[in-house]
């Protein structure tokens, strides 16, 4: 397969706010993955540009974006209006850079509870499913599944890839709440993993390991949404 090619790009939010995108495609991109960041990370973050460099290779583009709080430098995220237009300015952007291809959206933690809490607002505009990587289901040692209410009203395929490890996603309060969305639903357990898909040396894993089983889920699953 041809080399992957990135190349920076600037999304318009409202008249007034623009963030900043990465967009990674090569020539044989079948699909395109609409994929936010974290919420303590940005588009260059090493995880960031794994996923995007391993599913280019597997036939996927990316379009990688910012939230405008990270354009300006700031720790604390914007408000959920904000960071719902953002969503809709990035999948827009995705439509008009690669009309006619299979759209998902998604992404790292926050981004990924982000877009869906967008879609379940109202729908996004020709996005086929949605791809979480690490759901943020609470915050560190306090369970809870508040977070995970609105996912009732997304009314597209949904594929949550998460670590057993995850100290954000208790998987005895997870794997019910994903149960009850049935078939619409997808949770791919990521053996040893932590919320960063990152592994312990005692656990006989790699973290290139890890990588490879969510960009190979990622693919398969996208695929076949993609025939639906």
């Amino acid at each position: 397969m041809t080399r992957a090619e990135t190349k920076p790009i600037t999304i318009a939010v409202d008249a007034a706010t623009q963030v900043s995108g990465l967009f990674t495609q090569c020539a044989k991109s079948t699909a395109l993955f609409v994929f936010a960041p974290g919420a303590g990370a940005g588009i260059t973050h090493s995880f960031m540009e794994d996923v995007a460099a391993g599913l280019a290779e597997r036939g996927i583009a990316t379009l990688r974006y910012q939230f405008p709080y990270m354009e300006r430098g700031s720790g604390r995220p914007d408000p959920p209006p904000i960071c719902h237009a953002t969503v809709r300015a990035a999948v827009e952007e995705a439509k008009r850079l690669m009309p006619g291809v299979p759209v998902f959206a998604g992404g790292k933690s926050f981004g990924g509870r982000m877009t869906s809490q967008a879609q379940a607002a109202s729908p996004l505009p020709d996005v086929r499913g949605i791809i979480f990587l690490g759901f943020p289901l609470h915050l560190a040692k306090k369970p809870a599944d508040a977070r995970a209410a609105h996912l009732s009203d997304v009314r597209i395929p949904m594929l949550f890839l998460q670590g057993t490890r995850d100290e954000l996603a208790d998987l005895t309060l997870l794997e019910p709440v994903i149960q009850k969305l049935g078939k619409s639903a997808t949770l791919a357990k990521i053996e040893a993993a932590d919320h960063g898909f990152h592994v312990l040396v005692r656990s006989g894993r790699k973290n290139e390991q890890v990588m490879t089983e969510l960009l190979d889920r990622i693919s398969a699953w996208a695929m076949q949404a993609a025939t639906k």
